[in-house]
């Protein structure tokens, strides 16, 4: 008897899978970085003209020019003098989610620090572990020039952030799409430079986006059924996030990055989509799409 029931116990625990190793801040950093936080599609040299520099990851130099602002992407890898070496780790989370850099002085736009305020402590973290093992690279990386007057801050100091629980797929699908991705941050339209109107028209687009590539103007991502998502499957809002294709076929603009999104995980991308059919439906009048350089 007892021999029978210890090789019941021994095949019991065979059918048991043993469970997943815990997730370090560098693995998580890594997916973070290489998928919906997307910070190479600003900070690595060329990713504004399509043609990514990625021995040069993170050393920055990518240009936005507009009316309000021409800035260059600053360099994020470890080099001593002109990236982040000497900035210890609080001061790389503080310029994350509060827009503050050591010497005190405001990071503007476009860094959406309005909405990284609400990144999670361990998410913060693991973006600072993955800057950490990047290859330090030396690139002088130009000043930026503002037109319009920074915020004195962005806010009160940020506290402890938890990050949701995953397994509610709507709040987590806010995070994602907000905090983290800051999806929410180009399709919504300013009310004051600097200031989106995420009150009453969170995601209805109508956001200009000025690059090498002319100027994109980010569409409605509500679940309105005349100009929004609202008649998209989810497999149709699926790729135009992995794929950049719109449901007709037709092909993204930039800044759309696509080429990171393709990486984020299946449930992350079930969340993503569950929390844009939450928003609140809003119509907006057409607008063009894309007015090329000089336009």
């Amino acid at each position: 008897m007892r021999r029978r029931f210890a090789a019941f116990c021994a095949l019991a625990a065979l059918s048991i899978p043993a469970a997943a190793p815990a997730e370090t801040l560098l693995e998580r950093g890594a997916y973070l970085m290489r998928s919906i936080v997307a910070c190479g599609n600003c900070h690595n040299p060329g990713a504004h003209e399509g043609r990514p520099d990625l021995s040069r990851e993170m050393a920055g130099g990518s240009k936005w020019d507009g009316k309000p602002f021409t800035t260059y992407a600053p360099n994020l890898t470890p080099d001593p003098g002109t990236g982040l070496g000497k900035w210890t780790d609080m001061q790389i989370v503080a310029a994350i989610r509060e827009g503050r850099r050591p010497d005190g002085s405001i990071i503007g736009p476009p860094m959406p620090v309005e909405l990284y305020r609400g990144m999670s402590d361990r998410d913060a973290h693991a973006i600072v572990a993955y800057l950490r093992n990047l290859k330090p690279v030396r690139s002088q990386v130009p000043k930026a020039a503002y037109r319009i007057p920074l915020p004195e801050s962005y806010g009160p100091p940020v506290g402890s952030v938890p990050e949701p629980p995953r397994g509610d797929r709507l709040r987590y699908g806010a995070y994602l799409a907000g905090p983290l991705g800051h999806c929410t941050e180009c399709h919504t339209p300013v009310i004051a430079p600097g200031r989106r109107d995420f009150a009453s028209q969170l995601g209805a687009g109508g956001f200009p986006l000025h690059g090498p590539w002319g100027t994109v103007i980010s569409p409605n991502i509500t679940p309105d059924k005349q100009t929004g998502i609202g008649e998209w499957t989810d497999a149709e809002v699926k790729r135009a996030l992995t794929q950049g294709l719109r449901r007709d076929g037709d092909k993204m603009y930039p800044p759309m990055a696509y080429h990171y999104y393709r990486n984020i995980a299946a449930g992350d991308l079930d969340a993503i989509v569950g929390y844009l059919r939450s928003l609140k439906p809003i119509r907006r009048d057409r607008e063009r799409r894309f007015i090329p350089p000089g336009g």
